[in-house]
């Protein structure tokens, strides 16, 4: 398999999902901007949609969109999906909701926008993610142990970081248990969002509590 990615996007929560699995994968940066991967390879050749993630299965098959290449990967590692009889319709419940709401809402951050729709943006995030809070079942979104959507509500509560957004109680915790995971430590890492020295180094705490200090 190969993961075409680019730093901090959402496609971060799919390089921390095949870490967590353990299975031997490679993995290319793409320029957003230029649509060219590290390689100097055209991104568009690879998918028109000109966006991360892209996974190239073994088969040579490409998978797009975040919820359907983190379901496949917790279809083929079940460890980061959610047992029981409804266990898959919760979790593409939880994706669906991360995806088209929290993210969508994060779109007046990343472009030029006025402080009013930052400020509007800010409290729709932070209401949204009360509304998922309370629904969390554990030290996770589902338990003890965290599934795929884990990994993509961590990377939305990474950008609420960067963005000052307020964050209800139980996901300043469950931020700082992602950000001392080993899977997600070296995915970060590896995409330069946090140094050796904050890998290695004992956690310091910020007033929300966050694990580890983006490299800005």
């Amino acid at each position: 398999m190969k993961l075409y990615y680019s730093p901090l996007a959402c496609s971060l929560a799919d390089h921390i999902a095949l870490l967590e699995a353990g299975v031997p994968f490679e993995r290319e940066s793409v320029d957003l901007k230029t649509k060219r991967t590290a390689s100097g390879a055209d991104f568009n050749d690879l998918t028109c949609k000109g966006y991360v993630p892209a996974l190239v299965l073994d088969s040579g098959e490409i998978l797009t969109e975040n919820i359907a290449v983190l379901d496949w990967l917790a279809m083929q590692y079940p460890a980061l999906g959610v047992p029981g009889k409804l266990g898959r319709t919760r979790l593409l419940e939880a994706l669906a909701f991360v995806s088209t709401e929290v993210h969508r809402n994060f779109k007046p951050m990343w472009h030029a926008s006025s402080e009013a729709e930052k400020a509007q943006a800010k409290a729709t995030i932070s209401r949204l993610l009360n509304l998922l809070a309370d629904g969390i079942e554990g030290d996770y979104l589902f338990g003890a142990a965290p599934s795929v959507a884990d990994f993509y509500l961590f990377v939305m509560l990474l950008w609420a970081e960067r963005f000052d957004v307020r964050l209800p109680a139980p996901f300043v915790a469950l931020r700082r248990k992602m950000a001392s995971r080993p899977a997600v430590q070296a995915a970060m890492l590896h995409e330069g969002l946090i140094g050796t020295k904050d890998r290695q180094a004992p956690a310091r705490p910020d007033p929300e509590g966050a694990e580890l200090q983006l490299t800005r």
